[in-house]
């Protein structure tokens, strides 16, 4: 059970905006024959809640935006916003890249977007991430 609940806090950790990889410890794990759909569940319902973590922080800190040690400009805020409008909700989709994913869900909670979609896309876009690895190192094996 210990490593089931070190990969949900690894996941749940990686989806923060500080730079943590889940997916070596999801190999590891699956190579050492955990069961692949109990860690695909732990990991995604991790990935996904720090996710919803960042929303929330971002709900939380807009309302600080005018405020000097807020940790975004005006200018920064404005792009991300246009982008994000630009592309619209469905970008949530790609929450879980590498690059740019964990920001998404920040500019996510500060577009004020629904939770609950906000919930499902992020989620849909972590499972599959998870599933992509299973099929990988499965493929291998």
């Amino acid at each position: 059970m210990s490593a089931y609940l070190g990969l949900f806090l690894t996941a749940f950790l990686a989806a923060s905006l500080l730079p943590a990889y889940s997916e070596l410890l999801f190999a590891g794990l699956l190579l050492k024959g955990y069961d692949p759909l109990a860690l695909w569940a732990w990991a995604s319902a991790g990935n996904t809640l720090g996710s919803a973590f960042n929303w929330a922080i971002a709900r939380f800190l807009l309302r600080f935006e005018d405020r000097r040690w807020f940790p975004f400009s005006r200018e920064t805020l404005g792009r991300a916003q246009d982008w994000f409008q630009r592309y619209g909700v469905w970008s949530l989709l790609l929450a879980w890249a590498p690059i740019g994913g964990d920001a998404l869900t920040f500019v996510a909670g500060i577009m004020r977007v629904r939770f609950w979609l906000f919930l499902l896309l992020v989620a849909i876009g972590k499972a599959t991430r998870y599933a992509v690895v299973i099929c990988i190192i499965e493929g291998t094996t």
